[in-house]
């Protein structure tokens, strides 16, 4: 074991135990295709499962791996649907039967932190799905709630900004800028400090970075 696959693990493991402190199911999985191999064990057959506008998700193929699984996979990000429809697939992803997601920050305690700009993802963290799932890879565990925002601030939102090829001053400064907007993107705050109670949440912490 190398120094750096070495300290992701002690870190993972540290971060899922505070986890479990805080009411949520957590493992730790040492690589994505362990993790996957977690998340496919929530899947069936016709299960309408939905995604969250997740970069980790995408990085380890889930959607395309849950679709050939044979459930039904709800992602309003999808290039095909239109305004209306990516719409209504958000409000079936609040019912669905599995919800998938990363999250922007995780804090050495096993508290999750996340920015929305519709607020859909963290609507569907918090209550409606009957399971959800959150995949974190291990760029994403910090210290506290104060580096969990400098998180997002410095790397999360710019990046996603320009994933999304939104036009807003963080694409050019490479942190935020606080805009004012209508384009932008960080309108909803969460933040889990336990686990919410009347939803089953896993948390799959994974000694890989994935996502931003």
């Amino acid at each position: 074991m190398d120094v750096y696959q070495w300290h992701n693990e002690i870190t993972g493991k540290r971060v899922v135990e505070a986890l479990k402190k805080n009411h949520f199911d957590a493992i730790y999985c040492p690589d994505g295709e362990t993790a996957v191999t977690e998340v496919m064990k929530f899947i069936t057959p016709g299960a309408k499962v939905g995604f969250g506008g997740s970069v980790t998700t995408r990085d380890l193929k889930l959607p395309e791996k849950v679709l050939k699984a044979g459930a039904i996979v709800l992602d309003h990000q999808s290039a095909e649907l239109d305004a209306d429809q990516k719409a209504q697939v958000r409000l079936q992803q609040l019912t669905c039967d599995v919800f998938i997601s990363g999250t922007n920050a995780l804090t050495i305690d096993g508290e999750l932190v996340n920015v929305d700009g519709t607020g859909n993802r963290v609507a569907a963290m918090i209550y409606g799905p009957k399971k959800v799932v959150i995949v974190v890879g291990i760029n994403k565990v910090v210290a506290d709630l104060d580096a969990a925002f400098d998180r997002i601030e410095q790397v999360a939102s710019p990046m996603n900004n320009k994933r999304l090829a939104r036009p807003n001053p963080c694409v050019k400064s490479g942190t935020c800028m606080d805009c004012e907007g209508g384009t932008r993107i960080c309108n909803v705050y969460s933040i889990l400090r336990k686990k919410p109670s009347s939803t089953d949440t896993t948390v799959i912490v994974v000694g890989e970075a994935l996502g931003y």
